[in-house]
């Protein structure tokens, strides 16, 4: 993992005044990538500081930074973060340190040239961070494992396999969405308690708290990432929200999976926290409950169980039309810690990489549902109302399952004594009506 430098320092500022708030998710310790458009309409590459966006466009144009890294961001221009995630790490944290030292309180270059090389982030439309050419989601967490299962597993929950290796199935990059976009509710085959199916719009519409983890480095087709190197093909980590239609998914699932429950729609935050920002959130891996086995050999290495697990608290929140106009805020539903995921990200490559897979540039990695042991920890409806029991809004309306109009609101944040908290921004997305 990346080593604590300067740019970890709790004490050090930013002439962007916002990026010194408390509460702000983007100070200067955290630097985050993402792609915007400004009034010309081309994408471009930015970073997330306080309330405005460095443009790294207008950053590179200024000389500001090493002139190595003009060609990379003149290659994500219209693109994605792409060039830039295949950086090897110490190209990156190069760059990282270039970009503090330019937003540092005592750096009279960038602040000279402010209106030049920042925007507010208000005034810009975020696109997805990356062109993902693959997206693949896991099964990690235990609790939600265990839920879950005991409603069609009652006798055995946790599949004998999950122990093991970290389960994953491959779902649609085509159909990844970023933060903002609206879900357009799917239909689907659909299986009625007496027996007989009919196809219509889902009446089970869920959400999932996942992180996301996108692929740095990738690696040759046939040539697996060692668990000691999977770290380093990690760039970045988003918010992830894996829309669920339950019932088509109950439907459909067997015998081969998730399938169009799954793939009607992905919503990701804009902003992708890199690794190195993350380094002082780094903790240990979770510690098996007695009895369970060892990782395999594959699977294991000393610094992944040291530094694998990361502490960062999650929460989604429902909106719901009422409460917009009403200007009742979010109401929060769940809030659930990484820190508690049977695997971790380093895993999960290893093992999606163990048969000779190939991983590339700017792939999706989805964490799984992060269910925590606690009832308020539940990061999902299934597992929150088992579509009996309603959650009751603050509006006096009543949620089993998600319906039209509703909004779906994730936050997270890192936190550690002794250190400037960081957050991943906001990811939403809007329930529309199913099409005719």
């Amino acid at each position: 993992m990346f080593e604590l430098n300067e740019t970890h320092d709790p004490l050090r500022r930013s002439w962007v005044e916002s990026a010194n708030l408390p509460e702000t998710d983007f100070p200067i310790q955290n630097l985050p990538f993402c792609m915007f458009m400004r009034n010309d309409g081309a994408s471009r590459p930015g970073v997330a500081i306080g309330d405005s966006i460095l443009d790294l466009v207008e950053t590179t144009a200024s000389n500001l930074i090493d002139k190595r890294f003009s060609s990379v961001v003149h290659n994500c221009v219209g693109r994605g973060l792409n060039a830039l995630m295949k950086q090897d790490r110490n190209a990156l944290s190069l760059l990282r340190r270039q970009l503090s030292d330019i937003l540092a309180a005592n750096s009279k270059k960038g602040e000279s040239q402010r209106d030049r090389l920042l925007v507010q982030r208000d005034d810009v439309v975020f696109r997805l961070p990356a062109e993902i050419g693959g997206f693949s989601d896991f099964f990690t967490s235990l609790h939600h494992t265990e839920r879950v299962g005991r409603v069609i597993r009652p006798d055995g929950p946790v599949p004998p396999n999950f122990r093991y290796m970290p389960i994953a199935y491959n779902s649609r990059a085509s159909s990844v969405r970023a933060s903002g976009e609206h879900v357009r509710r799917p239909n689907g085959q659909l299986r009625n308690e007496d027996g007989s199916v009919h196809f219509g719009p889902t009446k089970a519409l869920d959400f999932e708290l996942e992180l996301g983890a996108f692929v740095g480095a990738g690696n040759d087709l046939g040539a697996p990432i060692s668990i000691g190197q999977a770290d380093e093909h990690v760039f970045g980590l988003c918010l992830l929200n894996d829309w669920s239609a339950r019932d088509i998914q109950r439907w459909e699932t067997f015998p081969l999976g998730p399938f169009l429950g799954k793939s009607l729609s992905t919503t990701i935050s804009p902003f992708v926290v890199t690794m190195e920002a993350m380094a002082p959130f780094r903790v240990p891996a979770l510690e098996r409950p007695p009895g369970d086995p060892a990782p395999l050999p594959y699977l294991h290495s000393r610094a992944d169980q040291q530094h694998g697990g990361i502490d960062l608290r999650m929460e989604a929140m429902i909106e719901t039309r009422k409460m917009r106009e009403g200007k009742v805020p979010p109401f929060r539903v769940t809030t659930a810690n990484f820190k508690e995921m049977y695997w971790t990200f380093a895993q999960m490559l290893t093992h999606h990489t163990s048969n000779g897979c190939n991983l590339q540039t700017g792939d999706l990695i989805g964490s799984g549902t992060v269910s925590g042991p606690t009832n308020d920890s539940r990061a999902c409806m299934a597992e929150i109302t088992g579509g009996k029991h309603p959650i009751n809004l603050p509006t006096g309306e009543a949620r089993t399952w998600l319906l039209d109009d509703d909004d779906v609101v994730f936050r997270a944040r890192a936190e550690r004594q002794g250190h400037v908290s960081i957050g991943f921004g906001e990811c939403r997305g809007r329930i529309a009506a199913a099409s005719a």
